[in-house]
């Protein structure tokens, strides 16, 4: 039995829909697990965005050893450009949250500052006083993980955001093999995914939604334009897919959706097949029914392209 407590601190998206980021303590070190942001609710006018309140790593600044991401989604990586320059501190992730990352640090001229180091599951990092096991969940995003955090007094396991889907878009299923060991094993404190827990029933396979949208660009007799986060990167190559089975063309809308796509691709997580992708000065050689729009915006967010769209502010694309 260790000589200190283990202090858990949740700094955000305890009990809420965003920000998420934890800090586990104990002794000399601490690890954080994400940094995420949250959208302001309709009464929040003149706020952007929130992020966590994170003065009590800055008054232990010596003490951190490490920002270990579950995975690329804005409520878990979000809030990095704002709070990476105040602790000054390693982040940890997959090759995708890695990419996603640095896409968003670039943009706030902060990546050639930021140190990544990419982990994989099945291997073991030490934290100080923490070793650190990621393991893979399945989500909406490909390369989501979960963290075995080894405590000098016991396990802790981490989920990060998870569904247990049998027929996952990247065929990366939640690891319940390891999870069953670690069972036998012994836990002493399970941090769980519980968003929508208290409702019965199951949540559908990701897979449902590629029938959705490959039935909508089908049938639809015009254009179609689909909304969402730029880092769906598993709903992204669904749309992807749909597209070319019906013959028709992806736009890209926006710069986080195109540089996301991009540095996705590049890295081999999204399969864009030869010309189904095109340019957005393009759009005037495609009749309508050979179209898909493909932009952020799916919240309302003021500054995106979709609402950018539907205010008659984008130079590209005109709706009526």
């Amino acid at each position: 039995m260790g000589k200190h407590k283990l202090r858990i601190i949740p700094l955000g998206g305890l009990g809420e829909i965003g920000k998420n980021m934890m800090a586990i303590e104990y002794g000399n070190d601490i690890v954080v697990v994400d940094a995420g942001l949250m959208f302001p609710e309709e009464d929040m006018h003149g706020v952007d965005l929130v992020v966590p309140d994170i003065s009590y790593l800055q008054e232990r600044r010596e003490k951190l050893r490490g920002i270990i991401l579950t995975h690329g989604h804005e409520d878990h990586i979000g809030a990095l450009p704002y709070v990476l320059p105040q602790l000054g501190t390693p982040l940890y992730g997959t090759k995708l949250t890695q990419g996603l990352v640095t896409v968003k640090l670039k943009e706030h001229r902060y990546s050639d500052k930021a140190t990544f180091k990419t982990i994989q599951t099945g291997q073991k990092y030490q934290l100080g006083n923490f070793t650190i096991e990621p393991f893979s969940v399945c989500h909406s995003i490909p390369d989501s993980i979960g963290y075995i955090i080894h405590t000098p007094i016991g396990v802790v396991v981490h989920s990060g955001d998870f569904k247990v889907d049998y027929t996952p878009v990247d065929s990366k299923p939640t690891d319940l093999t390891r999870l069953a060991q670690l069972g036998t094993q012994g836990v002493l404190l399970l941090l769980a995914d519980s968003t929508y827990a208290e409702l019965p029933g199951y949540t559908p396979s990701e897979s449902v939604v590629g029938e959705t949208l490959d039935h909508i660009i089908a049938n639809a007799p015009g254009r179609v334009i689909i909304a969402t986060f730029s880092s769906l990167i598993s709903r992204i190559q669904q749309v992807i897919n749909a597209a070319a089975k019906h013959d028709r063309h992806v736009f890209i809308i926006g710069r986080s959706m195109k540089n996301t796509t991009k540095m996705a691709a590049e890295l081999g997580y999204l399969n864009i097949p030869t010309g189904v992708v095109r340019q957005s000065d393009e759009l005037h050689r495609f009749p309508h029914d050979k179209i898909v729009l493909l932009t952020t915006g799916s919240q309302g967010e003021p500054t995106s392209a979709l609402v950018r769209i539907a205010n008659h502010d984008n130079s590209q694309v005109r709706i009526t």
